[in-house]
């Protein structure tokens, strides 16, 4: 087989989260376990970092990974699901796994693949465990797919564990309430293990410390011991003003993202890097700094409130559930536009309801859907929005969308694509 024939095999063969939703899970860790077994267990013979979260996992894991880079480290990184190229999943110092290797790797696991059965999600870690040691990565940022108790993932033992935030997601899968989608994320606290908590809130935090003191894990709250002071948006980035307690200084910190909910994300990096360097890995300040200014061009993060046409100025964000949608908002308030336009597009198992009735009604709507079964079909997504009082038509694709939007806006408007992973990654970048 060749890349593309390989790809089409797996997408056949393999149940695809992406695709298909909560069927494609396989609860527990047999499959996963069974692949490693395969392999020499992998899992068992690196270092690694484990992220989980409801939002903003994909940034933090993606900042750990550029500046653990810029220390001089070897540093793959696992994420999930893809905007353009499968191989974006699997990368060690922000190169992507070659097609060959992605070849050699189904090739070799083909019979194994067959009498296991595995989903798509649990090759795919099994693919990344092989591929980090293989090429002798000297630390690995390891992002969940969904949850974290029950995610093939969680079979490392990590250096550290960090979870980002909580907030409603997945709740057919993960649970109906905060505190139960909270107990699926700790999951990933391991015994002995320091966990990250990135930020506090009062139902969840008691779910956290519970699992941390039944498995003797050191426990910390970004927010309990750095606050940003200040923050300003650059043309490219973000300048953030840290304080840190007991300091009367304020650290300054650049960003080379661009939103605003980058300052939460860079405070549960911040306090990352100080429990990886109480673990004995060796983080000096500039290479911190530097990681920090150059997470784009070090491991190529994509589609976080990022700019990719101006005049008029058309942004993408993979937003998709209520939180991440609360703070796309919040960065529209503080953006200079004429006019908005909204390109919409979600899929079935997300609370489409309740985003919607987030969304301005002073904005022109584009409603449309990716190219997956799980997408919500643009015409109904645009009767739902027509009854919260949005106003737009319905297209075929994302791009014949945008392209609609750009005919009809002003070289001052803000085009905003968001509302699916899917539906950004489908965006064709000119």
């Amino acid at each position: 087989m060749n890349y593309q024939q390989t790809l089409d095999y797996m997408y056949a063969r393999l149940p695809m989260f992406s695709k298909i939703g909560g069927q494609a899970i396989k609860n527990g860790f047999t499959n996963i376990i069974a692949l490693c077994e395969v392999l020499g267990n992998p899992h068992q013979k690196g270092r690694f970092v484990h992220v989980a979260g409801t939002n903003g996992k994909g940034s933090v894991s993606h900042m750990l990974a550029s500046v653990l880079q810029s220390a001089g480290y070897k540093t793959g990184l696992y994420i999930s699901p893809h905007l353009k190229d499968f191989r974006e999943r699997i990368k060690i110092n922000g190169e992507m796994i070659a097609e060959q290797e992605v070849v050699d790797f189904v090739e070799q696991m083909q019979t194994h693949i067959e009498s296991i059965q595995p989903s798509f999600f649990e090759l795919t870690v099994a693919m990344a465990f092989h591929h980090f040691t293989k090429h002798q990565a000297d630390i690995a940022i390891i992002e969940t797919g969904l949850g974290g108790r029950l995610d093939s993932t969680n079979i490392i033992k990590p250096v550290i564990s960090v979870i980002t935030n909580i907030g409603y997601d997945h709740v057919q899968i993960l649970g109906n309430t905060l505190e139960e989608i909270a107990a699926e994320k700790a999951g990933i606290i391991k015994p002995g293990v320091p966990v990250v908590i990135g930020e506090k809130a009062a139902e969840t935090e008691p779910v956290f410390r519970n699992k941390a003191t039944m498995e003797a894990a050191p426990i910390f709250f970004a927010g309990e011991h750095l606050q940003v002071a200040d923050w300003k948006q650059e043309e490219h980035g973000l300048v953030v003003y840290v304080a840190e307690n007991n300091k009367t200084d304020h650290k300054k910190h650049h960003l080379d993202l661009t939103g605003q909910y980058q300052t939460k994300n860079l405070l549960t990096v911040l306090e990352s890097c100080q429990q990886l360097k109480a673990a004995g890995i060796d983080l000096p300040e500039h290479a911190i700094e530097q990681g920090l200014r150059q997470v784009k061009k070090l491991t190529g993060l994509h589609g976080r409130w990022e700019t990719i046409h101006q005049h008029p100025r058309i942004v993408l964000d993979v937003a998709h559930n209520e939180s991440g949608m609360r703070e796309v908002l919040n960065q529209l308030e503080i953006t200079t536009y004429h006019r908005l336009h909204i390109i919409l597009g979600m899929v079935k198992d997300k609370d489409v309801d309740t985003v919607i009735k987030m969304l301005p009604v002073n904005a022109t709507y584009y409603f449309t859907n990716a190219d997956i079964q799980r997408a919500l079909p643009a015409g109904e997504l645009r009767d739902k929005a027509l009854r919260q009082g949005l106003t737009g038509h319905a297209f075929h694709n994302v791009n014949e969308a945008l392209a609609e939007a750009q005919t009809h806006a002003h070289p001052d408007d803000l085009i905003l694509v968001c509302g699916s992973v899917f539906l950004v990654g489908e965006v064709a970048l000119h």
